[in-house]
C-alpha cells in the first residue's frame, strides 16, 4: 500500500538544522554526504535538504510505492504534471510531480 514515506524539508543551513531537530525531539539523524540528512525509524521520517539547488520550495511530501513505473503512469493518468524525472540515489529511485493544484509531492520506490 502506498503511504507518505517521509517528508522532506528545505534547510539552507544543513548544520543548524540538524542540530536543532536532534535537540528539539532526539532524533537521530543519517548522514548523506554534506547536505542531505534524514531520520531512519521506518515510520514516517523526516529528510534535510541542504542543497538549495535541489530542495523544493516547501515540505515535500514523499510516498513509498512497490512500482514506481505504474506509479509515474498512474499520476500522468490522472492529470498530474512530471516535475522531475525517475533519479536514483543510495538504494532507491524517485520522481517529482505536480499535482492539480501545482503542489509538488514525490513518489520513490526501494530498491
Amino acid at each position: 500500500m502506498a503511504r507518505i514515506n517521509f517528508i522532506e524539508l528545505p534547510a539552507g543551513d544543513i548544520g543548524s538544522a540538524r542540530t536543532f531537530y536532534s535537540a528539539l525531539f532526539g532524533w537521530e539523524l543519517t548522514n548523506y554526504g554534506p547536505s542531505y540528512s534524514c531520520t531512519t525509524t521506518g515510520n514516517v521520517d523526516l529528510g534535510l535538504q541542504g542543497d538549495m539547488s535541489e530542495a523544493s520550495s516547501a515540505p515535500l511530501p514523499v510516498v513509498l510505492v512497490e512500482n514506481i513505473d505504474a506509479a509515474q503512469a498512474a499520476v500522468v493518468n490522472a492529470g498530474g504534471t512530471i516535475s522531475k524525472s525517475v533519479f536514483a540515489f543510495r538504494g532507491c529511485r524517485r520522481f517529482h510531480f505536480l499535482d492539480p493544484n501545482g503542489f509538488e509531492l514525490a513518489i520513490m520506490q526501494t530498491d
